[in-house]
Formats: structure tokens, C-alpha cells, sequence
């Protein structure tokens, strides 16, 4: 396998700067989300859908921005007034038509208007940005990359982008859009979070439903990952922190990052047979629940991740134990832990807990920042320079037949 090209990374952003030493936070990671196109306005719309149901709040506001008017008016949650239509002198509110390039020129003309709509955001409440956007379309992928070289151009916050693979079902043309974006979005952004469609993608399903449970698997995953940073769920309080400089701190170096998410369902007693975190109370299995964790920290990291690769080649990882307080075991996430640190060689493992009252699982989160040995991306590379290669052929071959024509036309006017 041929490890991912160096990319250029702007790592000089990174998480000591002024904003965080300002701003110690005992809360969840308060982010403002931008959702750039089709894909990354339903997105974010279903962000705002599940911060709610979980009472998470990690997002501080959400906004959508597009081309086409009739992919912003079919969003619920994303307020009116969150919603940007751009490029009305070029397209009319009708979309690019999967033209990136288009979809590039139409951010950069526009930027001052979605500026305005980001004004409207209290930024100093904010702990990051997070742009996201369907790398296939043309809108998102062209757009996004724009959009997030502005913000850090602008705010002190980071700029983290989630960009959504197209499965390779899709068209030849949202494979090309993004084999050309990927590399520039991970260069503009602090840090780029993936989700790849080809992998979530159930034989047989339609394409509305299976976007929808897909759109469901991305906010959940993702979402548990920033809503992970709240000290206290009711009465319960985190007994190892993960706040939200422990996940700027994992995702500080730059790249490319996956997540993996395992869950276990387990029986529940509100009436208190189990102990608190802490385990002094004699009917609580200490060691099973350190096996469970541990276990599922393995199913996590070595199952489904939102971008698969070579766990070894991860520069710094987190893991978060999710679930009942009375299931979770300190010692299970710390083997987890170490475990995950022998996995990927990095002494950059955190981990810590994240205690949800009311369900009956307990789930481990696994995000693997840095990653580098990814074979989707080499194939997207693979596919990017056959297009390029094509695109020269082609337009040497025009020109040499245009150089024909002219010849030719030379001839017969020395006929006549």
C-alpha cells in the first residue's frame, strides 16, 4: 500500500494559542457548524436534530449555505435566517451542476455574503469551526475549501472540515470532484474529519433511505465525539474529563482523521445495585466491565471506521467511554488506552469518559488523527491523475487538429 503524499499542513495552528489559555472550558465542545452544498446542509441540519435529542450542546449555531434554492428550503432545523443562497448572478439559485470549479468561483465572489451570515454568530462563544460539506457535488466541493481558508484567515478559533465521500456508484463525474478537492480541503483546514459513502452503503437500498441512515451514522458518531467534552449529565460527573482542548489537542498535528464507534447493549438498575464510577459498591463486576470497555475499544478502532486505513500509521488518537455512569470502569478505558497506543506506536493516546444517564449501552468512541496509509485516498489520487493525464491528451489533440484545420485552410486558399 502506498502511504497518502505529504500534504501540506499550516501546523503552526496549533492548540496553544491565546483563545484556549483565555478560555479553560468545563463544557461540551461548542462549535459553529457550516454546512457548504447539498450534502453538507443536511448535515448540519441533522446535527442540530441530534444535539437536541441528546441534550449535547456542542453546537452554538448552525448555517447552511448553497446554490440552489430548493436544497436550502428543504432543511427543518437550520433557522431562515441561517440559510445563504449564493451565487444568484451566476446560477439564478438553480446549483453549478456538480462544476466545482464553478462552485469555487461562486464562494470566492460571494464570501462577503456568507461573512455577513457568520457575523451573526456569537464567535466568541465558539471553540472551533467545522465546515462540511459532500466532496462529489459541486457546491460543497468546491466551495468548502474557499469558505475555510477565510476563517482561518479571519479567527483564531480552528477550522476543522468533514468531508463526505461519494460512493463510487454515484457517477464518474463526483469521483473526479473529489479526487480534485480533497487535497485542497485538507490543506485549508486545521484538520480534516472523513466520512466515506462506499463504506456505508447497504446493497439494495435505496438512495434516500440509505442517505438517511448514513446522515444518522455521521451525526452520531461525530456528534458524541464534541458533546463528549460536558463534565456533569444531571447528577453525574465525568470521572476523567475529556474537554475540549483534550480533542483540539488530538486533532492539532493536521491531516486526516477517522472515527470508530462500538456499543454494547447491557441491563440497567436505576435502583442503584450497581456502583458509581468510582466501583465500591460489591455487586458491580469491576473486571467485566473492564473487559467490556476494553473490548469494545478493539471493535471500535479494528471495525467500521468513517474512513478506513492502517490504524498503525495514526499520529495521535482519543478514546471516550460512553454509557450508564454505574457501567463505565476507569481501568477499562486506561487498558483501552494502552492498547490503542501499541496499535498505532503513538504515546499521543488520550482517553477519558463520557457518562449519559437513561440509555442501556455502553459504547466506546475511537478518533485516529494523522492517518496516512488510506487506500481510498490513493485511489481517489489514482483517479485524479488519469483525469488530469486525459484532460492534456484531449486538449493536445484538439490543438493539433486545429493546427490541421488552419493548415488545411492555408492550402486551399493557395488553389484558388
Amino acid at each position: 500500500m502506498v502511504p497518502v503524499p505529504h500534504i501540506a499542513v499550516d501546523r503552526s495552528r496549533s492548540i496553544d494559542r491565546p483563545y484556549l489559555e483565555e478560555r479553560p472550558r468545563e463544557t461540551a465542545m461548542k462549535l459553529a457548524l457550516i454546512g457548504f452544498g447539498q450534502a453538507g446542509g443536511k448535515v448540519v441540519d441533522q446535527f442540530l436534530a441530534y444535539d437536541d435529542e441528546i441534550d449535547g450542546g456542542f453546537v452554538e449555531s448552525g448555517l447552511a449555505v448553497n446554490t440552489a434554492t430548493t436544497d436550502l428550503q428543504g432543511l427543518e432545523h437550520v433557522a431562515d435566517e441561517n440559510r445563504v443562497c449564493i451565487g444568484q448572478a451566476r446560477v439564478n439559485g438553480h446549483g453549478v451542476g456538480a462544476d466545482n470549479e464553478l462552485g469555487a468561483e461562486v464562494a470566492e465572489a460571494d464570501i462577503d455574503e456568507i461573512q455577513h451570515a457568520i457575523d451573526r454568530i456569537p464567535t466568541h462563544e465558539v471553540d472551533a469551526f467545522l465546515v462540511v460539506a459532500g466532496m462529489g457535488g459541486g457546491t460543497g466541493s468546491g466551495g468548502a475549501p474557499v469558505l475555510a481558508k477565510h476563517l482561518k484567515r479571519i479567527y483564531t478559533q480552528p477550522v476543522y472540515g468533514l468531508g463526505i465521500l461519494p460512493a463510487t456508484d454515484e457517477g464518474g463525474i463526483y469521483t473526479l470532484n473529489a479526487a480534485r478537492s480533497f487535497r485542497t480541503f485538507v490543506r485549508e483546514v486545521d484538520n480534516l474529519l472523513v466520512f466515506d459513502n462506499d463504506v456505508w452503503r447497504s446493497a439494495g437500498e435505496s438512495v434516500e433511505g440509505g442517505y438517511d441512515r448514513i446522515n444518522r451514522e455521521i451525526v452520531e458518531r461525530f456528534g458524541l465525539l464534541f458533546a463528549a467534552g460536558e463534565v456533569g449529565h444531571g447528577d453525574h460527573v465525568a470521572e476523567s474529563v475529556v474537554d475540549s482542548s483534550e480533542i483540539i489537542n488530538t486533532l492539532s498535528g493536521g491531516g486526516i482523521s477517522t472515527i470508530g464507534y462500538a456499543t454494547e447493549t447491557v441491563e440497567t438498575d436505576d435502583g442503584g445495585l450497581f456502583s458509581s464510577f468510582t466501583g465500591s459498591d460489591d455487586d458491580f463486576d469491576d473486571g467485566s466491565a473492564t473487559n467490556r470497555l476494553t473490548s469494545l475499544v478493539r471493535k471500535a478502532t479494528l471495525g467500521r471506521l468513517t474512513l478506513s486505513c492502517d490504524v498503525s500509521s495514526a499520529d495521535r488518537g482519543l478514546v471516550v467511554a460512553t454509557g450508564p455512569p454505574r457501567k463505565l470502569n476507569r481501568k477499562g478505558v486506561e487498558r483501552g488506552r494502552q492498547w490503542l497506543e501499541d496499535e498505532t506506536g503513538s504515546m499521543e493516546i488520550r482517553g477519558g469518559d463520557y457518562p449519559i444517564t437513561g440509555g442501556d449501552e455502553v459504547g466506546a468512541i475511537v478518533l485516529l488523527s494523522g492517518v496516512t496509509d488510506i487506500p481510498r485516498i490513493d485511489q481517489l489520487q489514482q483517479v485524479g491523475t488519469e483525469a488530469k493525464e486525459t484532460t492534456e491528451e484531449v486538449r493536445a489533440s484538439a490543438e493539433d487538429e486545429f493546427a490541421s484545420l488552419v493548415d488545411t485552410g492555408g492550402e486551399l486558399d493557395a488553389l484558388f
